[in-house]
């Protein structure tokens, strides 16, 4: 167990001796056990290479397009959407021990999520019709989700969402923790043991967010005499890390914020506990934020 600070919560993009990578998070980086992530910008023409070896991954098109070939199959024009504030997203799920190779066709950015995974399930391309968008929360806490590889999906640990919090609007609220890994007495999954990554893209220069992340007297790391109490403020390509606690997002007024949550853990799935202090504020709502979703859908 380390000790987390508002300085090794964040990780913030650039520095990199590979030209093609924006930010990128390790588990030992990290301190935990399962999620690593990185983001990529490819040139047209440019390709990039990998190997899922022991885990599977995750490759969500931020903006772009680009060809993959791998040794489970090969697939055609994925993405196309001009940024993450154009519309939902392409995504291609690989299993274990899968090789493949990514072709940009156009000036694009990827964010590739892997952890480790005995299970093998087939590769699953997942297109802008498969994302389910759903309209969360109420007044200042309305915001918009996508779910690309949601709770069910045939996968080991993988969870991918993508979140759009309208300026001065709230999400991650009321403020939720999912650190323990809890089961009712008739096998209902309580609360998973995850870990997190919020990936943050800001649609104008200069925006910003603030991120808390706090744990109570049951985290284990609260347990272990290692609580954390921090305020972060995101940018643009600013990863922020979430080993424990809640940890709610505030959008400043403005400024629409995106951020792309990878997690793993105990278990495949979302199971959360609101912090008790807060929890009334779901009963409180009397209307949703008209500025979501924020991009039309439908026909």
């Amino acid at each position: 167990m380390r000790q987390y600070t508002t300085g090794n919560l964040i990780v913030h993009p650039g520095g990199h001796a590979d030209p093609q990578l924006i930010t990128v998070v390790t588990p030992a980086q990290a301190g935990w056990n399962f999620i690593s992530f990185q983001v990529r910008r490819l040139r047209a023409g440019d390709h990039w290479a990998g190997e899922t070896g022991e885990t599977e991954l995750a490759l969500v098109m931020l903006s772009g397009t680009v060809d993959v070939s791998s040794s489970r199959g090969t697939w055609r024009d994925i993405g196309g959407r001009d940024s993450v504030f154009a519309g939902p997203p392409h995504a291609l799920y690989l299993p274990p021990r899968t090789s493949y190779t990514l072709t940009a066709r156009d000036t694009c950015e990827v964010a590739v999520a892997s952890t480790p995974a005995e299970q093998d399930h087939p590769p699953r391309l997942i297109t802008p019709a498969d994302v389910a968008l759903e309209i969360r929360g109420g007044d200042n806490a309305t915001r918009q989700i996508n779910a690309i590889i949601p709770p069910g999906f045939p996968c080991q640990r993988l969870v991918v969402v993508e979140v759009y919090t309208p300026g001065g609007n709230w999400s991650s609220y009321p403020p939720h923790k999912h650190d323990v890994h809890r089961v009712a007495a008739d096998g209902t999954l309580i609360e998973a043991d995850l870990e997190e990554v919020y990936f943050y893209k800001i649609d104008r220069p200069d925006g910003f967010a603030y991120q808390r992340i706090y744990t109570d007297a049951v985290s284990p790391l609260h347990q272990a005499g290692l609580p954390i109490d921090a305020v972060l403020i995101a940018h643009d390509n600013d990863v922020v890390l979430v080993p424990e606690g809640y940890h709610p997002v505030a959008s400043a007024p403005g400024y629409t914020t995106y951020y792309l949550n990878i997690l793993a853990g105990s278990a495949q799935s979302l199971a959360n506990v609101d912090d008790p202090a807060h929890s009334w504020v779901k009963d409180s709502y009397h209307e949703r934020d008209p500025r979501v979703p924020v991009y039309p859908v439908g026909p």
